[in-house]
């Protein structure tokens, strides 16, 4: 169920970004499993933001998430994957205090067996791109 590789928290390092990679499928279609992102830690989340939080019954686990509403006590957070679940439909409303920022842009490395100046280019047009808050393929948070 972990979201994040254990090593992407950031460990007292006074700058306000840092590189996370994600492990599992609970954020398919918008991200996948080896996607590195850009997190802007301490930024300020608002509704559809992909964000990341350090599970409420695990917190040495790092996961990531989408804000999908503001409930007393903190956010209610859902996978855009409805089928992988470990999102607030197991554990409840994630507190403030747990939610440590916003993801801002992802980028796929590029595979070991594309080698053609074709894949290249198609890696290099495909591989980076904003996580926005309106961009979700999620059919879960525009039902709710």
């Amino acid at each position: 169920m972990p979201e994040l590789s254990q090593d992407a928290e950031r460990a007292r390092v006074p700058l306000p970004f840092g590189v996370a990679e994600v492990t599992g499928p609970s954020m398919v279609p918008t991200l996948h499993h080896g996607d590195r992102l850009l997190v802007h830690y301490g930024a300020r989340v608002k509704r559809g933001d992909v964000i990341v939080l350090r599970h409420p019954f695990q917190q040495d686990l790092l996961v990531v998430k989408r804000a999908a509403e503001r409930r007393d006590g903190g956010w209610w957070v859902l996978g855009d994957n409805a089928y992988a679940g470990g999102d607030s439909t197991d554990y409840g409303v994630v507190p403030d205090e747990l939610v440590l920022g916003r993801v801002r842009f992802r980028y796929r490395p590029r595979g070991s067996g594309r080698r053609s100046p074709l894949a290249v280019v198609g890696w290099a047009l495909s591989s980076a791109r904003p996580v926005l808050s309106g961009r979700s393929a999620s059919r879960r948070l525009r039902a709710r």
